[in-house]
């Protein structure tokens, strides 16, 4: 179920600092006599490295080391190629909403400081199920749960709000409504496999939850929400996605403050 336009992304890396204790002499023993000052210069310590602001766009080792980095925190910016596409721009989003920054497809010194201290995402509803799906409308992003812990975390588009008229399946005349995505608690239920063409348009693996309302895979899946209600996410998020989620697992649709 599709309305809108396009989607950008996102990079990071850590640094790991070492420091070493001083030994102390044991007692008894004599102070070792202090070194000799050599007359030669002695080298500047390193400056810690820094990270370069990062675009759409960018190739390098350290657009890898962040796609490898988003990928341990259970987001997923596609293959680690060391580029910065469309999927690693998608995770990037998902990334700056779970961590309140600014979704911004620019890689600051704010992203890469949340990189190294990530938060985790906040449950939408009192009930923790192990196995369950968090939505939240508010930030547009969705933690798919196993074993009560996120296994996917990724960049969604809900429902536009916008007003539209449409034939429902087998009707003859055209029924209007606003584009928006219900919250509340459901369960999923019927699936389809590959695409799966509706009257409000085609839905890549299709996993409903919510009456006509489903989690699918779409060719657009911009920054805010552009559908008539349905969730979308990446294709490649969705290529896997219903093997992630089983029949009948709780979904929570939340609009968070």
């Amino acid at each position: 179920m599709g309305m809108r336009k396009s989607a950008a992304l996102l990079i990071p890396i850590v640094l790991l600092a070492s420091a070493c204790e001083p030994v102390k002499e044991r007692a008894g023993e004599a102070a070792s006599p202090a070194p000799e000052r050599s007359s030669s210069k002695r080298p500047r310590p390193k400056r810690p490295a820094t990270h370069r602001t990062l675009k759409p766009g960018a190739e390098g080792p350290d657009v890898k080391a962040l796609q490898r980095r988003l990928t341990d925190l259970r987001y997923d910016p596609g293959k680690a190629d060391g580029q910065y596409g469309p999927s690693t721009r998608l995770a990037v989003w998902a990334f700056q909403a779970v961590n309140r920054l600014k979704q911004t497809g620019t890689l600051g010194k704010s992203f890469w400081k949340a990189l190294d201290h990530p938060r985790q995402p906040r449950p939408m509803a009192r009930r923790h199920e192990a196995d369950r799906v968090d939505v939240d409308l508010r930030r547009q992003y969705l933690v798919l749960y196993k074993d009560g812990k996120p296994r996917l975390i990724t960049h969604i588009s809900s429902g536009s709000g916008e007003y539209y008229c449409a034939k429902d399946r087998g009707a003859t005349v055209p029924r209007c409504r606003y584009a928006t995505t219900g919250t509340g608690d459901f369960r999923t239920g019927r699936r389809a496999s590959g695409w799966e063409t509706s009257p409000l348009g085609r839905l890549y693996n299709p996993v409903y939850f919510n009456g006509g309302i489903a989690f699918h895979g779409a060719l657009d899946v911009p920054r805010l929400p552009a559908s008539h209600g349905c969730v979308r996410m990446p294709m490649h998020v969705a290529g896997y996605f219903p093997r992630l989620v089983g029949t009948g697992v709780p979904v929570h649709v939340r609009r968070p403050a």
